[in-house]
């Protein structure tokens, strides 16, 4: 049964270093799990700096837009996964419903996250999911924008419920919200 840890965080507080380092520390079987597309040239170097950064590390790199729950059902190879990011995710989950005149509900991204804790309930190792936390702004102006805000909360809220251990990552410092050294430290 993997263990699931969630790490979440503003646009470049540092989330996904934390997460990266904390899988080496894990093991040095690692899988990277890349949920961005290519949708621009400033996309393209940007995930060509990514691979760059990890190449020489002991990353496997898979790129996955949708089916989480799919890959990593096929991954018990690997002894940590490290999916980044779930915003992403749920971005190319709504492009691909409007695509097919379909929309995504919070209810939809509640069952793929329910989904995705139950397959990584019965691989081994550990699994550490990257999010964005995009609620602590303003609410945006126009209705695609505030769909997202909401499913993407949706996704973060369920996700927690799910991991064994959650971290906010703000500045560069991580602050564990969920898990057992977090528990013992309330005792106190």
């Amino acid at each position: 049964m993997a263990q699931i840890i969630l790490v979440t965080g503003g646009s470049r507080s540092g989330k996904s270093s934390f997460a990266e380092k904390k899988a080496r520390e894990l093991s040095d079987s690692r899988l990277y799990v890349a949920t961005c597309s290519v949708t621009d040239p400033e996309m393209e170097k940007r995930i060509e700096r990514h691979r760059r950064e990890r190449s020489g590390m002991g990353w496997l790199t898979e790129e996955c837009e949708l089916d989480l729950a799919g890959l990593l059902e096929n991954h018990h190879d690997v002894e940590v996964v490290l999916v980044d990011c779930l915003t992403l995710w749920i971005n190319n989950l709504m492009y691909r419903a409007e695509q097919a005149g379909e929309s995504v509900t919070e209810e939809k991204i509640e069952k793929e996250i329910i989904l995705l804790g139950s397959v990584c309930r019965q691989r081994p190792g550990t699994v550490i999911f990257v999010t964005n936390e995009v609620g602590l702004g303003i609410v945006p102006e126009n209705k695609l924008a505030r769909i997202y805000r909401d499913l993407v909360g949706r996704c973060n809220q369920c996700m927690a419920g799910e991991a064994d251990e959650v971290y906010l990552v703000t500045c560069a410092i991580p602050q564990q919200l969920k898990g057992e050294s977090n528990a013992v430290k309330g005792k106190k």
